[in-house]
């Protein structure tokens, strides 16, 4: 049996660097190797970058192929006015305020039973309500230098 546990905390207003991914929320992968190809390019790789994946649809609602997201980083300090962001990264605002957090440790791809249990289970019994806002996820570490089975990811849904 899986234990899993929400704290909700106040989450800080944030712009990340992103690019867009349309399709399946699996291959979000491909828009991460194609924005840090473009921060390699303008010398913007840092240690303590913050990796953000943010999604717009409901996989139960939209179709697989037309499901929004965004691979996103959140840099340690600002974009120095001298680097224009240029397509394909774009930025992307994440509102501030009550998150609902729950951290998933094993393989991207057993996080649905994850969701579900978030959305189904805690937000039915905990009387609170989602915000009109899109959940994101911080990628705790990263698969490039971790077993699946080891990933850690925050799953952050907005709260009313």
């Amino acid at each position: 049996m899986t234990t899993r546990e929400v704290v909700i905390r106040n989450v800080e207003p944030m712009e990340v660097l992103s690019v867009d991914h349309v399709g399946p929320y699996m291959q979000i992968g491909k828009a991460f190797d194609g924005l840090f190809g473009w921060l390699a390019k303008h010398n913007l790789l840092a240690a303590q970058m913050r990796m953000i994946g943010i999604y717009y649809d409901d996989p139960g609602v939209v179709d697989e192929d037309a499901l929004r997201s965004k691979a996103g980083v959140l840099l340690p300090h600002p974009v120095q006015m001298s680097v224009t962001v240029s397509p394909p990264v774009s930025v992307a605002h994440v509102r501030g305020g009550q998150y609902a957090t729950l951290k998933h440790t094993g393989p991207y791809s057993d996080m649905r039973a994850a969701y579900e249990w978030l959305y189904g289970t805690w937000l039915v019994q905990s009387g609170r309500e989602a915000a009109d806002a899109p959940v994101f996820e911080e990628y705790l570490n990263s698969p490039k230098d971790t077993p699946p089975g080891e990933l850690v990811t925050e799953i952050c849904l907005p709260l009313v």
